[in-house]
């Protein structure tokens, strides 16, 4: 289900000329528009309305999986590093944040 969800996401980017032989968008205007998105998560997480959460993080993921795009990569491919990655590390959980060992 989400893997076809991923791929209907690139299916629009290409489609609205964001991804693709006839995309217009480049690393930094997609970058741009995934602060754009984080920026209205931290709103939504400031006023906790969880609908406007649900969105942005939706939001920010489409923007996520076409920067990925754009860069010859898969959404799932950085995803699978990030978790080979975290899945490792160890720390501690201070103030409600986890913080890495060194």
């Amino acid at each position: 289900m989400i893997q076809d969800t991923i791929n209907k996401v690139r299916a629009w980017g290409a489609d609205k000329g964001i991804t693709g032989p006839e995309g217009k968008a480049t690393g930094i205007s997609q970058f741009s528009k995934t602060l754009e998105e984080v920026n209205e998560l931290s709103d939504a997480i400031e006023a906790n309305d969880l609908p406007e959460i649900e969105d942005a993080i939706g939001d920010t993921t489409v923007t996520l999986i076409l920067l990925a795009e754009l860069y010859g990569l898969t959404f799932e491919e950085c995803l699978e590093w990030a978790y080979s990655v975290i899945s490792k590390r160890t720390g501690q959980m201070v103030d409600g944040v986890f913080i890495k060992d060194k």
